[in-house]
């Protein structure tokens, strides 16, 4: 095996360290007035199920783990999730309009579009995330793969 190989296979051994735990990508918040949504992309790049148990956040006096859904009927119900957002190993959940999202309620300042506003999400095994997401009341598409400058990671791996 020549020099090249060998460094070509180092590189494939390291890859999975590298990307190990969970990251959040292409978040952004829409706002309403004393309230808002935030959506993201979860991604567990770990061999470990994993749960998005809270949120927190010093923009809002309440943060919920929601999600919209139409019933028999098609009319929209939205309802707490009390027990989180799994995310099987391996895999990703994505944070939408019109399905699970993180509901912020009593905003603590004035928030417009063009501001950013700062989550702490606790996962069971990862631990927290601290994400800054902007508000960009406009937007109509879902969050995408990235990368953004507002992307997060976990510090700690599973």
């Amino acid at each position: 095996m020549n020099l090249i190989h060998l460094a070509a296979l180092a590189a494939l051994i390291a890859l999975p360290a590298a990307a190990d735990g969970i990251r959040i990508t292409d978040p952004y918040a829409r706002v309403i007035g004393p309230s808002g949504a935030a959506y993201f992309r979860i991604l567990n790049q770990t061999a470990t199920d994993d749960t998005l148990i809270s949120v927190t956040s010093p923009d809002a006096g309440m943060v919920m783990l929601m999600n919209d859904s139409a019933d028999a009927n098609g009319v929209m119900k939205m309802t707490d999730v009390p027990e989180g957002f799994a995310v099987k190993a391996g895999a990703e959940r994505l944070l939408a309009s019109a399905a699970d999202h993180v509901m912020l309620m009593d905003l603590t300042r004035k928030i417009k579009p063009g501001d950013t506003l700062t989550l702490v999400l606790t996962f069971q095994r990862a631990g927290a995330v601290t994400l800054t997401l902007p508000v960009d009341n406009l937007r109509r598409t879902g969050p995408g793969a990235g990368p953004t400058p507002y992307d997060a990671a976990s510090a700690k791996t599973n």
